[in-house]
């Protein structure tokens, strides 16, 4: 089950449009629906996040906690609105599929994918603009 939480004065418009679509990246993924919760927040709560739980002093635009199970997939995804929206103005990119981008990533780091090195990250970005074209069929 997917699930969308706020923090802060924003709203997802077609929940039920996000969700479908979440759930068929999972399963384009062969793997499972777990309980998946979105938490749309500010930097500070981000911030404090990241300061508490990872021990990085920095700003970041989402920060997952995965409990997936093999292939079963469960965890709390943290996004930063505030980020999402600067990200979209920096690579010149509309809001909606930056954060597209970011909905996809944090479900994409539970299906395996990484992006740490330079090459896994390549293939995140490749996963991600695969994933987001999903949203439109």
């Amino acid at each position: 089950m997917i699930s969308f939480n706020y923090e802060l004065d924003f709203k997802l418009e077609e929940e039920a449009a996000y969700s479908e679509w979440i759930s068929k990246v999972i399963s384009s993924e062969n793997k499972h629906e777990g309980e998946i919760n979105y938490i749309f927040c500010d930097d500070n709560y981000l911030v404090e996040l990241n300061q508490q739980y990872l021990d990085h002093d920095t700003l970041t635009d989402i920060i997952s906690f995965d409990y997936s199970e093999g292939n079963h997939l469960h965890g709390d995804i943290f996004i930063s609105i505030e980020r999402v929206r600067d990200n979209a103005l920096d690579f010149d990119v509309l809001f909606e599929d930056e954060l597209k981008r970011v909905l996809a990533h944090g479900v994409l780091h539970y299906c395996g994918y990484k992006d740490k090195s330079e090459e896994d990250e390549k293939l995140m970005r490749q996963k991600e603009e695969e994933k987001m074209k999903m949203f439109y069929k």
